[in-house]
């Protein structure tokens, strides 16, 4: 196992020169699991205070509409900017930080709501298949696998090549395009 430019070196041989380029780096992009509405009010109106319930229901909210946004852009291997300057995996990224917090209130061990409230998410690649579950923890290890796969993207677009606006690629000086094979 290793990277494309290692190979096996004999020991009584040198090598000379410069190290050849890798070539093209190729990226595994995941399906995601995105997370489906889910009625705060109903399930926990009985139980919390309204701000608290309007709070946990529009940070969700705001989780699903961003990783169904993300979700659709994840396998298109450009470089993206929101309007606001930010990329769309950092955005979402930051509205599943502020989520996390809120959401860990539901289970913490005096807590009876841990079962209240169904949570659902579907996969990226059949939006179908869903799986739903009546226990916070769930919702807990979703969050953390959706923010995981979020820095795995974040990742992954540092590896793809950039696209160039004036339709040119990189200059690259003649020795360099001599040790590229």
């Amino acid at each position: 196992m290793g990277c494309g430019a290692s190979k096996w070196k004999d020991p009584g041989v040198v090598r000379r020169g410069r190290p050849r380029s890798v070539g093209e780096v190729v990226v595994f992009l995941p399906g995601l699991r995105v997370p489906r509405t889910v009625d705060f009010p109903q399930s926990l109106g009985d139980h919390l205070d309204t701000s608290t319930v309007e709070r946990l229901s529009a940070l969700r909210a705001t989780v699903v509409t961003m990783a169904m946004q993300e979700s659709a852009m994840a396998l298109k291997p450009r470089r993206r900017t929101t309007r606001h300057g930010g990329s769309g995996t950092a955005n979402l990224l930051q509205a599943l930080e502020e989520y996390l917090p809120v959401l860990l209130g539901l289970v913490k061990e005096s807590s009876d709501l841990r079962n209240k409230v169904q949570f659902v998410w579907a996969n990226q690649e059949d939006d179908s298949e869903e799986t739903s579950m009546a226990d916070a923890w769930y919702e807990v290890l979703s969050v953390l696998h959706l923010m995981a796969m979020v820095c795995f993207l974040q990742a992954n677009s540092l590896l793809l090549p950039r696209s160039y606006g004036d339709g040119q690629g990189p200059r690259v000086s003649e020795g360099e395009q001599a040790s590229h094979c």
